[in-house]
């Protein structure tokens, strides 16, 4: 995180939540700063040490630190978590779907995957509910990047004990496409038409028609070819987890808190600083030109229709008729379709 991004979050805390403004005590002191507070929750956040190891460079006592990074994750997820967790806009799929056919994939809009987050303070009753095996206790995230890192879905809280499939039957990814909320996308394949966009996945999540996986056993030069391209896409959401775990080391040390709640929103402030920092260093790292990208103008076959209104109440009919098409193994794309 650049100097620039973070006065910026300090001004916002300063201004718009009243724990970090500097405020006098009884005597007529000042007491700490917005800076110190700040600071001292990041490095929390960044350094995963442990709260009283800040004390003689801040001079903050370990329970004052304490209340910083608690407040520090509730004002992050109250004052940004709208733009910076959001999802795809109708400009965010145009980009992203004509980014996915540069790369070979129309229709394609990120990679999902799993990642376990071991939870070291998990309490004794749900160790068996949070272990699997004789592992240690774990909670999962699922979550949904793009090509530039950016995890545009973050779904955290199932136990260790579920794999992708089970995380997946929970997950609310799917929940704005099965309500008529999401936009409408068309793209083609081999002049035949598809109207909805997938993920990359590796090779647990069941064959539908908004996963495409890799081919285990690859047979002909074909095969081979579209699997070691899917593979090398699909590292993406790979890519953005171990870029998360490296600027946020408390998230890749094992979870010291009791409260399970307080553990969801450090996971989840933690995503929304990653993706600021993303759109901080987006103009200097981007990996595409997209500037041939303009809606209207492109030659793709991958596209957003905009005329498409998602103010329609949809009925149990028109919901259940959605997730039966996403859950369409007949629809699923293959290297032949």
């Amino acid at each position: 995180m650049n100097k620039r991004l973070f006065l910026r979050i300090v001004d916002r805390l300063s201004n718009e939540v009243e724990f970090f403004r500097r405020k006098r005590d009884g005597l007529g002191r000042l007491g700490l700063s917005t800076l110190q507070k700040c600071t001292a929750a990041i490095r929390v956040l960044a350094y995963g040490s442990a709260v009283d190891a800040v004390d003689e460079y801040l001079r903050l006592g370990g329970s004052t630190t304490r209340l910083c990074v608690e407040n520090f994750v509730e004002a992050i997820i109250n004052l940004f978590g709208d733009e910076y967790l959001r999802r795809p806009t109708p400009a965010d799929l145009q980009r992203l779907l004509h980014v996915g056919e540069y790369r070979g994939f129309p229709g394609m809009i990120g990679s999902i995957d799993c990642i376990h987050w071991e939870w070291k303070n998990c309490p004794t009753a749900w160790k068996g509910k949070y272990s699997r095996g004789s592992g240690k206790p774990t909670i999962v995230l699922e979550a949904v990047a793009s090509y530039d890192l950016w995890i545009w879905h973050a779904f955290f809280g199932p136990p260790g004990t579920l794999n992708d499939i089970n995380v997946l039957d929970r997950s609310p990814v799917f929940d704005d496409i099965i309500n008529g909320q999401a936009p409408r996308v068309n793209f083609s394949v081999n002049g035949r038409v598809y109207r909805l966009a997938y993920y990359l996945t590796d090779g647990i999540y069941p064959k539908c028609a908004t996963f495409i996986q890799s081919i285990s056993r690859p047979q002909g030069p074909k095969a081979v070819l579209f699997a070691q391209r899917q593979e090398a896409t699909r590292k993406d959401v790979e890519r953005a987890f171990g870029v998360l775990q490296a600027r946020f080391a408390i998230i890749k040390n094992p979870a010291l808190s009791w409260d399970k709640v307080k553990i969801e929103k450090i996971m989840r402030a933690c995503i929304i600083l990653h993706n600021m920092i993303v759109e901080d260093e987006r103009d200097e790292s981007t990996q595409f030109d997209t500037s041939d990208f303009q809606q209207g103008e492109s030659n793709g076959s991958s596209h957003v229709d905009l005329d498409f209104s998602r103010n329609i109440p949809s009925n149990i009919a028109n919901m259940m008729g959605v997730r039966d098409d996403i859950r369409d193994k007949k629809s699923a794309s293959t290297p032949e379709s």
